[in-house]
């Protein structure tokens, strides 16, 4: 069996041979942002230190708990540095009361503001962890799949082999022996993949869509058990929001779009819905995941546990995984513990509210901007300063 990068490789290499030089324009790695940090001090930090951070100590906390683990010159990412100049930080971290946060944050981190191309502004939203219906077989109003990953399905990180795409990934499906486009959603809703495994079936579309933007759900199935599910792979297609869609057909106004209005719409036009759904050409495979503490969310993308009001998605081609934010339109400090396909950029977030329908409402109307600043570990603080 040929090593991952290997096949990463020749992946790669088929890519280029079986779509052509269009590909590779349509690969090209999108320009990262100038990310610039300025220090500053908590007091000149506009709504300092707002109402959130005793979530963020314990999102902290979890976070050490694999920094802790880790080489002292394993690299953070972004502008974070090494696991040394975090684990003075994380000693502490531990031994905190969350009563004693708010002290922990300004005794231990420097802030810095963040600039992307000379601005501060930046965009934030909201994700969560939605409650669905379903069952393990189809029958009755059980009718929409949720698949694990298919077989075929292959991804290909293409940082391994040159730098220069950090933090891209393309996927796509072998097809005699030479890598093709994946199919999407509404290919896939036609002709679902074969041998591909059936976690559950849905009783509503429309929740299983929304299952796909959030990233991560529970079910709660009709044998009475309740499970976990969330996100394994991407059929590699461009994500188009679809409250996009029903702007460009003229049915919700720019200014009225919400995760609320876009449901009533769906809920109000089904005989248009579908096409609607399937206008968004991504897909997304999930996993079941143990649903241990209830209180959680999901693992996230550097391995911990979600906390609501206290983790971010954030663009980590240029942030650092375990890095505390204060957030001023999220109202406190959150630690970048997942990432985001629609997360881009150096003032950009996604705030992690939680589980179940009393967060949906909060989730899906956060749509604000604001601005960033990261809280950096005084040892790191000396070499990071301007």
């Amino acid at each position: 069996m040929r090593s991952r990068l290997t096949l990463v490789i020749s992946v790669a290499l088929a890519l280029s041979l079986v779509l052509g030089v269009g590909v590779w324009l349509w690969l090209k790695p999108k320009p990262i942002p100038h990310l610039a940090l300025r220090a500053t001090t908590y007091d000149d930090v506009e709504g300092w230190p707002g109402k959130f951070t005793a979530p963020a100590l314990g999102a902290f906390q979890r976070s050490c708990a694999l920094i802790l683990e880790m080489d002292d010159a394993a690299a953070m990412g972004g502008y974070g540095g090494r696991a040394k100049d975090w684990k003075p930080v994380c000693d502490v971290a531990l031994k905190t009361q969350p009563a004693d946060a708010r002290h922990f944050f300004e005794s231990q981190f420097k802030p810095f503001e963040i600039f992307e191309d000379g601005s501060r502004e930046g965009l934030f939203t909201g994700y969560f962890e939605p409650l669905l219906r379903g069952s393990r077989t189809r029958h009755g109003a059980y009718q929409t799949p949720v698949y694990g990953v298919p077989a075929d399905l292959v991804s290909v990180d293409l940082w391994l082999f040159d730098p220069k795409w950090k933090g891209e990934r393309v996927s796509g499906r072998a097809v005699d022996g030479k890598l093709a486009l994946y199919p999407t959603r509404a290919e896939i809703d036609a002709h679902p993949p074969a041998d591909t495994k059936v976690l559950f079936f849905g009783d509503d579309a429309v929740d299983v869509f929304f299952l796909h933007i959030q990233g991560s759900g529970r079910v709660k199935l009709d044998d009475g058990s309740t499970i976990r599910i969330a996100y394994a792979a991407q059929n590699g297609r461009p994500y188009t929001p679809i409250g996009r869609t029903l702007i460009h057909m003229g049915a919700l106004q720019r200014g009225s779009v919400s995760m609320q209005t876009i449901r009533a719409w769906l809920k109000n036009n089904p005989a248009k819905a579908g096409g609607v759904l399937e206008s968004d050409q991504s897909f997304v495979f999930f996993k079941e995941q143990p649903l241990d503490d209830p209180m959680l969310g999901a693992t996230g993308s550097e391995g911990v546990a979600l906390t609501p009001m206290g983790s971010i998605a954030v663009d980590t081609r240029l942030h650092p995984l375990g890095a505390p934010f204060f957030v001023s339109a999220g109202r406190g400090v959150f630690i970048a513990q997942d990432v985001g396909g629609a997360i881009r950029g150096a003032v950009r977030a996604d705030i992690y509210f939680g589980f179940g329908p009393d967060v949906e409402k909060a989730a899906g109307e956060m749509k604000a901007t604001g601005t960033l600043t990261v809280l950096l570990p005084a040892t790191l603080y000396s070499h990071s300063a301007p």
